[in-house]
């Protein structure tokens, strides 16, 4: 019987890593292919990395790696999960009318890393969800790196099991309706406390 493999260990990059061929190193580095593959921080897959990176540096807790596949996506120092989504008018393509505003809300099954399993129960595994809405509407100004240009909606996950148990999206309009906590980039740590203090 093979012996398991374990995790990766994975370490934070400069971006002044070379690659290297024949044991030679090249001139091509880390941050050349960052910016040849992510530059285009609008498109939707860049997008929503980039929403995770933004609350992680708005609750200090951006100086290590991300995980991918985990349960949720980022856990506060004080144990908080959270689950951050994103969505923007604007995307990347040529566009006949801005973009309907929808978020993914649906229940997961938990991925167990130290199992390579999946949970069996399906349910919403973070305490909290941040919306995050890239909410500009004009392309030549577009600029995600802009956090003014941001709204995030921070709403207990309680209150998604309560309203909409079994609801797999949520357009702006119907997530306003839970009244979710409105918050600037400044504000997100205030909000989740505020949240976690109304369960209480």
């Amino acid at each position: 019987m093979e012996k398991p493999l374990g995790a990766i260990t994975v370490t934070r990059k400069k971006g002044d890593e070379h690659f290297k061929a024949k044991g030679i190193r090249l001139e091509h580095t880390l941050l050349g292919f960052w910016q040849w593959a992510f530059s285009d921080v609008s498109s939707n897959a860049s997008r929503g990395v980039l929403a995770e990176y933004i609350v992680a540096s708005a609750l200090g807790i951006a100086a290590n790696t991300r995980r991918e596949w985990d349960a949720y996506d980022l856990e506060t120092q004080d144990g908080i999960k959270l689950e951050i989504k994103s969505a923007s008018y604007l995307q990347s393509w040529a566009q006949a009318k801005p973009s309907q505003i929808l978020f993914d809300i649906a229940p997961t099954r938990a991925w167990q890393a130290s199992t390579n399993e999946y949970s069996g129960e399906c349910k919403r595994q973070a305490d909290v969800y941040v919306f995050c809405l890239l909410n500009h509407h004009e392309k030549a100004t577009l600029d995600p790196l802009d956090l003014d240009q941001w709204d995030f909606y921070l709403l207990s996950t309680a209150v998604l099991n309560a309203e909409k148990p079994c609801q797999r999206t949520i357009g702006l309009a119907a997530l306003l309706r839970l009244n979710p906590v409105k918050a600037s980039f400044g504000e997100i740590g205030p909000a989740i406390k505020k949240i976690l203090a109304a369960s209480i």
